[in-house]
């Protein structure tokens, strides 16, 4: 389960791979600055998280 959220943060991403700081699901757009480090830093940690674990197919 946690793969497939993952999955579904990183297609929210948008023409450059960017998110932003909110995201409305309402309205399917990201809202308010793209800041690098903030939204990114758990990107990065829940990947490697995600790839040291071995996969439940």
């Amino acid at each position: 389960m946690s793969r497939a959220l993952f999955e579904r943060l990183l297609a929210l991403r948008n023409d450059v791979e960017l998110l932003a700081e909110e995201y409305a699901p309402a309205t399917d757009r990201q809202l308010g600055n793209f800041p690098q480090a903030f939204s990114h830093i758990g990107l990065v940690g829940t990947a490697l998280t995600l790839a040291e674990r071995p996969r439940a197919d």
